[in-house]
Formats: C-alpha cells, sequence, structure tokens
C-alpha cells in the first residue's frame, strides 16, 4: 500500500509540473502580446481621387462552338464519342443507319450504265445517219433526227451522273464527322434514336481561342465604352486569381429585349487562356484612369480590412481605444486601396494593424504627421 500511494503520489507531481510549465508559457504569450499591443499605428481616413470602376460577372467561351446535326435521316447506328474526348478534323462521331441511302447510290449506278449504253447506240446511229446523208441515201430531217436523239441520251447520262453524285452525298451524310481538332462537349442523342435532318447530334468545341462574355445593362453601356482599360479576372487551374488583359473587345450590335443589356466578348489571347475552360465564371473590370474621372473615393488600405467569415470590418478608434465596426466594401482598386461604400466616414481614425487593434489594452497612436 505505501508503494501505491508514492507511485500515486509521484504521478500527481508529474501532472502539477506540466501544468506549471503550460501555465508558465501561456502567460509569457499574454504578456509577449500586450507588450506589442502597445500604440497601434493609425490613419486618418480621407477620400481620394481614383480612377472609376465598374465590374460585372462573365462567363469564358469557346470562339470555336459547333452543334452538329443531322443531314440525312435514319436510325442511328452507333456513336463512336462521349463527351469529353478529344476528335480530329473529320473524325467520324456518330453513323446513321444508311442501307436506304445505299440502294440508291446502286440505283443510279444502274442508270448510269443504262444511259451510257443509251448514249453509244445513238452515237452509232448518228454516225451512220451522217456517213448515208453525205452518200445521198438518207435525207437531212433523217441527219437532224439522229443529231437530236444523240443530244438526248447525253442529257440522260449527264442526268444519270448528277443523281448518282446526288446519293453519293446523301450517303457522306449519313457519316457525321468532326468540322475542326477539338473536344467533345455533349452529345444530345443516343444509339438507336431516330435521326432527321436539323436534329442535333453533338457539340464539339475548340480548345483555343478563347472570350470572355459578360451581359451590359444598357445603363451602364456609355461608361463601358469610355473604359480606358478592361480587365478579365480568373482562376486558372494552376494558378491563384490573376488579372488578364482582353488582346481585343468588341459589343454585339443589338440588345437583349427583356433584360435589356448588351453582349460584349473580350478576345484572350492564347497564352493568357491555355488554362480557362469554356463555362468558367470570371469577374470583368471596366476602368477608367485617374486623370479621366474626377470621382472622390472613400479608400482604405487592403491590410486594415478584417475578414471573418462573411463579415467585413475595420478597427476604429474612439476614445482612446479600438472599437470593431462592419463595413460593407466596394471595388479593390489594388495599390490604391479598397472602396468603402458604408460603415466609416471621411476623418474617423482607423487601425493599420487589426491583428493588435484586437487586444485589449492597445492604443492608438498618433496619426502620420501628427
Amino acid at each position: 500500500m505505501k508503494s501505491t500511494n508514492s507511485g500515486l503520489g509521484m504521478r500527481v507531481r508529474q501532472v502539477g509540473l506540466v501544468c506549471g510549465v503550460l501555465l508558465g508559457g501561456a502567460t509569457v504569450f499574454v504578456t509577449s502580446a500586450m507588450a506589442q499591443a502597445g500604440p497601434v499605428p493609425v490613419a486618418v481616413v480621407r477620400e481620394k481621387a481614383a480612377g472609376s470602376f465598374y465590374e460585372l460577372d462573365g462567363v469564358i467561351q469557346p470562339v470555336k462552338q459547333s452543334t452538329i446535326a443531322a443531314q440525312a435521316a435514319g436510325r442511328i447506328a452507333s456513336f463512336t464519342v462521349k463527351a469529353g474526348d478529344k476528335v480530329r478534323a473529320g473524325q467520324v462521331l456518330a453513323v446513321i443507319d444508311d442501307r436506304e441511302v445505299a440502294a440508291g447510290v446502286q440505283k443510279s449506278q444502274a442508270q448510269i450504265s443504262q444511259a451510257d449504253a443509251e448514249m453509244r447506240n445513238a452515237r452509232a446511229s448518228l454516225e451512220r445517219t451522217r456517213d448515208l446523208q453525205g452518200k445521198g441515201f438518207v435525207s437531212k430531217a433523217a441527219l437532224d433526227t439522229a443529231e437530236m436523239q444523240y443530244k438526248g441520251a447525253t442529257a440522260v447520262r449527264e442526268q444519270a451522273a448528277a443523281s448518282a453524285l446526288q446519293s453519293s452525298i446523301s450517303q457522306s451524310f449519313t457519316r457525321v464527322t468532326a468540322p475542326y481538332d477539338g473536344w467533345v462537349l455533349q452529345t444530345h442523342a443516343e444509339a438507336g434514336d431516330l435521326a432527321v435532318p436539323g436534329k442535333p447530334l453533338v457539340t464539339v468545341f475548340a480548345p483555343l481561342p478563347l472570350r470572355a462574355v459578360v451581359q451590359v445593362p444598357a445603363s451602364r453601356a456609355q461608361a463601358v465604352r469610355a473604359a480606358s482599360q478592361t480587365q478579365v479576372q480568373a482562376d486558372s487551374v494552376t494558378e491563384p486569381a490573376r488579372w488578364i488583359t482582353p488582346i481585343n473587345r468588341a459589343a454585339v450590335p443589338s440588345a437583349d429585349p427583356v433584360s435589356q443589356t448588351t453582349e460584349w466578348r473580350l478576345d484572350l489571347s492564347d497564352k493568357d487562356s491555355a488554362d480557362l475552360l469554356p463555362g468558367q465564371q470570371v469577374r470583368i473590370r471596366f476602368s477608367q484612369s485617374q486623370a479621366a474621372s474626377s470621382t472622390q473615393k472613400l479608400l482604405i488600405p487592403q491590410s486594415a480590412v478584417v475578414r471573418r467569415g462573411e463579415l467585413t470590418a475595420v478597427y476604429v478608434a474612439v476614445n482612446g481605444a479600438f472599437s470593431l465596426r462592419a463595413v460593407r466594401l466596394g471595388a479593390n482598386l489594388g495599390a490604391d486601396g479598397i472602396e468603402v461604400m458604408a460603415g466609416i466616414a471621411s476623418g474617423e481614425t482607423i487601425a493599420l494593424d487589426p491583428i493588435r487593434a484586437g487586444f485589449a489594452k492597445a492604443t492608438p497612436a498618433l496619426p502620420a504627421g501628427k
């Protein structure tokens, strides 16, 4: 019993020692944090002249995208591709049952053979009649008749050849092929379905080039046209969000009668869009330079913003201490700062280091220049 009590006492002392070390470490951390809290650098919020920005959501689209429809009627015998497959120009995508068309091709070939025989017979008759007419055995009228019969046989031969060509083209329509190198975006039918002319079968697109498409409200049309710079913000597969400058921009010369928007197409270079995907959502910014815009905006440094989930806030200096206040932010203007739409007013003082401003004993330092 004595040995047991001794072991228990030793474990209690060990636990106490560990707790003491942890508490000591925590005390050192708190003391260090409080020591760092002290005067926190601050800045007075002022309105500044800044360029005018307008942002909209857009989407990436392939410049070359085609929905290939059937040109012949018949049962779909097979599909050789599926969504996501890479295809080459001329590759067969689907096959339509061509037995009926093949019968038409065979019939046309038979008509050509018959027309050839009739034309050879008419030519031989014309040559005999021409020879006899030269010797005076037949009249000029008989020669004219033989010539007309030969011309009629030639016309029938040409008509049979045209019919054969038409049948051959119709047979080629039973092989649905890719118009260019690209990828299959979607198939619209299955093997066994009935194909009729005009029925969509496959949608394919070329991976490059790509463009960003945005719908601009009519109320913003003038501002967008006057923009000195247009940028596209996109998240690629291999890189974080970045701003891309389009190589060309153009507006479709029509407006949607329901939404009252105009479509703008921003062409992207192959280098900038190599990692983008069709259908990907992007952010598009139309901006005017500071010299062209006299807009005064309330701007704060990006480092002063506190983000906690969906909340955006800043620490405002009030009576020698800091108070956390929610703000509504506008456009991110890069080096100029972030626009504040609501929450603080011009002339108020905010903390430039929100981490230190969050401690209980943090105090605002004097703003620069005071």
